[in-house]
């Protein structure tokens, strides 16, 4: 096979075994699955790692099984918002958007903002009037709207209790990440990183996660690796994750698992829950994750696909 590998992220939480009907795991396995393909298919044709995370983000936004574009959770107004960045391991540029409200694809919004602006994070309406511009697809906030989503946020709307560690707000109180990811190594060496998410169910006070954050939630350097965090998001911003994984590997000579099991180590030490997926240049992959679940899959560079839930 060609020296190209592509991994996803649909969300770290505390599923446990057992507590996910067989259908419903099938058919996350399955938009994984596809999420996958659309960004291999990509990278088996010489397309770059960029295209590769944008498409299989895509993918997972279209789908109302994930916290992020179309099924997102909703915030303490009843309203869907969206965050979403991506980077480039070549160049370093990036992109990223905040508190998005009709953006159907916000990481493509982010990807406008990396290659056709001078800037690297736009937020809320002056985003959105950016992505008209850009010529995105603009869709009525009602497109956002899952019927799961609506009645998790109805069920704790009124909780009395700190809401960034409600997860979705499962009513069984099962807590779930559900931001996406994806990151890549095309054929020519270059990686890519892209994080798109719906935030923190019944979030309060325009809060934004690490998702949008290059450094915390996503980041791609060719000379080291490329990353996109899922979880408790102030936990990986105030560890700043991604960065700090590309940092043990360029200063300290770490390989890429080694670096990415110290720096979750330290996540973990504060108390925070959640995971991430990684890429280096040579195509290795690492996924680790504290909580009991994880929805992630990966096409290495064998061509050998995986898809998962559980440890």
């Amino acid at each position: 096979m060609g020296n190209y590998a592509i991994a996803i992220h649909g969300g770290a939480g505390a599923l446990m075994t057992g507590t996910v009907p067989a259908e419903k795991q099938k058919a996350y396995n399955d938009k994984l699955s596809e999420a996958l393909q659309a960004g291999y298919n990509l990278l088996s044709h010489e397309g770059s790692a960029i295209d590769a995370v944008e498409a299989a983000v895509r993918v997972l936004e279209d789908s109302p099984l994930f916290n992020a574009g179309k099924g997102s959770v909703f915030n303490c107004d009843g309203v869907n918002e969206m965050d979403s960045a991506i980077m480039n391991g070549k160049t370093l540029k990036a992109g990223a958007m905040a508190s998005v409200h009709i953006i159907r694809n916000p990481i493509s919004g982010a990807r406008a903002v990396m290659e056709k602006s001078k800037h690297v994070l736009l937020t809320s309406a002056g985003a959105e009037q950016f992505a008209k511009e850009c010529g995105l697809e603009i869709v009525d906030p009602s497109y956002f709207y899952d019927e799961e989503r609506h009645a998790q946020w109805v069920a704790t709307k009124n909780n009395d209790v700190d809401y960034s560690w409600s997860g979705d707000g499962i009513p069984d109180g099962t807590k779930k990440f559900g931001t996406v990811g994806a990151v890549a190594l095309d054929n020519h060496g270059n990686i890519a990183a892209a994080t798109s998410t719906g935030g923190v169910n019944n979030k309060k006070f325009g809060r934004v996660g690490d998702s949008p954050i290059i450094g915390a939630g996503t980041y791609a350097n060719n000379k080291t690796c490329a990353v996109s965090c899922t979880g408790e998001g102030e936990y990986f911003i105030r560890n700043v994750v991604a960065y700090d994984i590309s940092a043990l590997m360029e200063y300290k000579g770490m390989n890429l698992a080694q670096a990415t099991a110290e720096v979750m180590k330290k996540v973990a030490l504060l108390g925070g829950e959640g995971g991430l997926i990684s890429i280096d240049a040579q195509g290795n992959i690492s996924a680790p994750f504290n909580t009991s679940s994880m929805f992630r899959g990966w096409i290495n560079t064998a061509g050998e696909k995986y898809t998962g839930i559980f440890h």
